[in-house]
């Protein structure tokens, strides 16, 4: 039987929260510990775990299909992969940062300075981007440390609540790019593996539609009706049950939760009471 082969990070940041999407995506897997390899029980698809910097190199050669991975990886690893999905977890920022101490800085001070990073790749092709001469140090392990040290004078490395930098005498400089988990692959997957990726994106977007909505139930005025509607139109229109109580009506919905406070406030001004939410677990459109 055809299966889908997928990557994902052995242990780090992204190891539970891509498990967890499988999961959400209805595939089980065996919970058994120490094995590189683990096929879903209930999917046509097997899982390795791999460090994330090998990731690239194991989705060009064919050995998986697919990888996920942090978007600063993909591009660093320079492999001949796609990006196919963000998956929207593990977000950061790849960032320069200077010592604290150095006032009115732009990002011109770095010519003919030092900047120590494990993201050479990245960062030369925004050197080059920017018109910028500096020293390109490849170091690996506690990046931050290195203008304490003297080997730099600034340094390129993820950000993600900017503490590890703070606690270390340095702030951001400027953001090189924003990076997130994403889903990697090779163009040339096989037409039968492709429905298969198929099928996997189709659950994966299901689980960030519902992620980005939820359920909305309230009692209305009838003679309200209409301007709710166009207030939470939901996926096609709101389903309306008349009430016991004459002149009433119960209206369930679909609501961005993005625009969640704003809408309510409207929906009172309308007249809406008993509003409740609720979390969407699916959301097939």
């Amino acid at each position: 039987m055809n299966r889908l082969r997928i990557a994902i990070q052995k242990s780090g940041r992204l190891t539970e929260a891509s498990k967890a999407l499988l999961e959400e995506c209805g595939i089980t897997l065996p919970t058994a510990k120490r094995k590189l390899m683990t096929p879903a029980s209930n999917f046509p698809l097997e899982v390795y775990y791999l460090r994330d910097d090998d990731i690239p190199a194991y989705v060009a050669d064919g050995i998986a299909d697919l990888g996920i991975l942090g978007e600063n990886v993909f591009r660093e690893s320079q492999q001949k992969i796609s990006k196919i999905e963000d998956l929207r977890f593990a977000k950061c920022r790849l960032s320069i940062a200077i010592p604290k101490n150095i006032e009115d800085a732009d990002l011109q001070w770095l010519n003919g300075k030092r900047v120590a990073t494990t993201y050479p790749n990245v960062l030369q092709d925004y050197f080059d981007e920017n018109q910028i001469n500096a020293e390109i140090h490849k170091i690996s392990g506690s990046v931050e440390i290195a203008p304490n040290i003297g080997l730099a004078d600034a340094i390129c490395d993820i950000v993600s609540s900017g503490g590890t930098l703070l606690s270390n005498g340095l702030k951001e400089l400027c953001t090189v790019f924003k990076s997130q988990a994403i889903l990697v692959g090779r163009s040339d997957i096989a037409p039968e593996k492709k429905a298969l990726l198929n099928q996997l994106l189709f659950r994966i977007r299901s689980v960030q539609k519902a992620q980005d909505n939820q359920y909305i139930l309230l009692n209305a005025p009838n003679t309200a009706i209409d301007q709710i509607c166009t207030l939470i139109p939901g996926m096609k229109s709101p389903t309306i049950v008349p009430l016991v109580q004459e002149g009433w009506s119960s209206l369930q919905s679909v609501i961005d939760k993005e625009q969640f406070w704003e809408v309510i406030d409207q929906l009172k001004q309308c007249g809406a009471q008993g509003i409740l939410t609720m979390p969407i677990g699916k959301m097939i459109l």
